[in-house]
């Protein structure tokens, strides 16, 4: 099966390309597509944003189609970032996300927080297939690391012992929310 990645993020784009070498006959980013569309991501959870992305890009094409729905959700912020995570401070600034969030919880003593991830498949006849993964952490004082992106260097998963900015690729994927959603996708698949 050919595949088109619905994103325009480059980071997200190779990241899911890794996980699922092989798992497909293609892969294709919606630039190497010709595709220049950018859906506007206004649901209210990871379902819906991750739905709109590939209802959207479907229509300009005939190959499967995966989107995806990425957020920090933070205890002590009632579930924030979540959907807003990439615009949180912004317009997809990561530094400047990063320093929001520290500031926000400057004074809490909880600082536990979780990635989440929707995925959603929809094959050239309409089918759609979701699946979620997660993975959860504490928001440390300050920046470790300089790998990944996003919050990856605040977000100290606690299965690996370090953040996922100090994590190699591979080490990030056995346990991230968006590695875990994708492979709970291809169990349905």
């Amino acid at each position: 099966m050919k595949l088109v990645i619905a994103s325009n993020n480059a980071h997200k784009i190779a990241e899911i390309k890794e996980i699922l070498q092989g798992k497909f006959e293609e892969m294709y980013s919606l630039a190497e597509m010709g595709i220049h569309c950018d859906p506007e991501e206004n649901g209210t959870t990871f379902l819906d944003n991750a739905l709109i992305k590939v209802n959207e890009i479907a229509k300009h094409t005939t190959f499967a189609v995966l989107g995806d729905d990425t957020g920090l959700c933070v205890d002590a912020l009632n579930g924030e970032p979540g959907v807003m995570s990439a615009r949180y401070a912004g317009d997809h600034d990561s530094a400047k996300n990063r320093q929001k969030l520290l500031i926000e919880l400057a004074n809490q003593s909880n600082r536990n927080a979780h990635f989440e991830t929707c995925v959603a498949l929809r094959y050239p006849d309409g089918k759609i297939i979701t699946a979620f993964g997660r993975v959860d952490g504490i928001i440390l004082t300050e920046e470790h690391g300089n790998g990944g992106f996003g919050y990856d260097c605040l977000f100290y998963s606690t299965e690996l012992g370090k953040t996922f900015g100090e994590s190699t690729s591979e080490e990030k994927h056995m346990v991230s929310h968006r590695g875990r959603a994708l492979r709970n996708l291809l169990e349905k698949i």
